[in-house]
């Protein structure tokens, strides 16, 4: 989820010694004595901020959320990528580079000080923050491991294709741009076509009026040459996935055509979750100090959509939803219900000098999970994979609009 900005919140985060940098790098707030501020104390500051020109302040404030946004571990991680493509055949300045920001005492300076001092990392780390962010991917197996064009030429064809595809059966698209960049051993690939005009309520130059403007929607690839898998992340109707990913292949990969999609025919084994002696298996270097699962929906066996939806308090006792699921195994007989849907919480430490950070995550029969692919929800994942949750073989055909597994 993204951090909540307020300029407020910003100069709060960020040493003063920094702000100083950043605002004379735009040659603004020149009459204000930084090294009087008192970090974290930024009245004084934000009155002066005030008083620039709003046009100064708005391009400013662009500025300020992305480093905000980056100024967290999930942030490092990316700047550390980006960082890793541009010195990659200099192994002693990457290691100096990581190096030096680590040293730092926090990541709000990192970000910082990537954005003042190394600023031809920042774009790829922002575009590899952001597809970090993203949930819901759809992957495609068994592509052909062949090399991916990331040049002018290839972009430009799988830019026009986008455009043209959305144009002629939506309407919208018909401008495109596509913008390409290399992590570790994974090709990224921004897609931004032109969305219907929208007309939003503004504020420019102290008038405020109706404006109408032409937003970009987004598609989003990455393919990893190595396994032969393209995950593609696409907010539209489902009808759109497999097209999108033609082009892909026909643009890109310069394939005459997509090859068949392999089915995975594997879910998720939700039904063990109901034990309340279930562990969940992690390892102990993951950061990972309590797990337990606050919300379960049931789905009947014998009448099609009926559901039951538990939800309990787990922030004191790990237990709490077993004990409301045995009170309701006293008025309904559950073994007619299999698990479908469940909402786990987890406290990970990602500092030692922190308290662990609060996160949840849904797991929905058969094969939906609302995680991500950064480095927190990696490491979910992978105690996933330990606890014997992750999808397994499907053993029998099943019904119930594919959401009630086998027992």
């Amino acid at each position: 989820m993204a951090r909540h900005y307020t300029t407020r919140e910003f100069f709060r985060q960020m040493p003063n010694g920094l702000l100083a940098r950043y605002f004379a790098a735009h040659q603004a707030l020149a009459d204000v004595d930084f090294s009087m501020l008192k970090d974290g104390r930024p009245d004084e500051l934000f009155t002066a901020w005030l008083l620039l020109p709003e046009v100064q302040r708005k391009r400013m404030d662009a500025e300020c959320r992305e480093i905000l946004a980056l100024s967290c571990e999930q942030g490092w991680c990316a700047i550390r990528d980006e960082a890793s493509y541009h010195l990659g055949g200099e192994p002693e300045r990457l290691a100096e580079f990581i190096e030096e920001l680590s040293a730092l005492p926090g990541h709000a300076e990192r970000a910082m000080v990537t954005f003042l001092d190394h600023r031809k990392y920042w774009q790829g780390a922002t575009m590899f923050f952001h597809a970090d962010s993203l949930s819901w991917w759809r992957k495609r197996k068994g592509i052909p491991q062949v090399e991916a064009s990331v040049h002018e030429d290839g972009r430009r064809e799988l830019a026009s294709r986008i455009g043209n595809y959305f144009h002629s059966t939506e309407g919208r698209g018909k401008n495109c741009v596509v913008e390409a960049y290399r992590r570790g051993e994974l090709d990224y690939f921004f897609g931004y076509p032109e969305d219907y005009s929208q007309q939003s309520m503004e504020w420019v130059n102290g008038d405020f009026a109706r404006r109408p403007h032409n937003p970009a929607f987004e598609v989003v690839y990455v393919y990893n040459q190595r396994a032969g898998t393209l995950d593609l992340n696409f907010r539209g109707l489902p009808k759109v996935i497999e097209p999108l990913q033609a082009m892909f292949a026909e643009a890109i990969l310069k394939l005459k055509e997509m090859p068949p999609d392999p089915k995975d025919e594997r879910v998720y084994d939700l039904n063990q979750l109901r034990q309340r002696d279930f562990q969940f298996v992690y390892e102990p270097g993951s950061g990972i100090e309590r797990v337990a699962v606050r919300k379960m929906r049931l789905s009947s066996r014998i009448k099609l959509g009926d559901r039951i939806t538990l939800e309990a308090d787990t922030r004191k006792d790990a237990h709490a939803l077993y004990d409301l699921l045995d009170e309701t195994g006293k008025a309904l007989p559950l073994n007619f219900y299999n698990v479908t849907q469940v909402e786990i919480a987890v406290a990970v430490r990602i500092a030692p000098n922190k308290p662990p950070k609060q996160e949840s995550f849904r797991i929905t029969y058969p094969t939906s999970c609302s995680l991500k692919y950064d480095d927190l929800d990696l490491r979910l994942r992978e105690m996933l994979a330990l606890s014997g949750i992750e999808p397994m073989a499907l053993e029998k055909t099943v019904s119930d609009e594919r959401e009630t597994p086998a027992l």
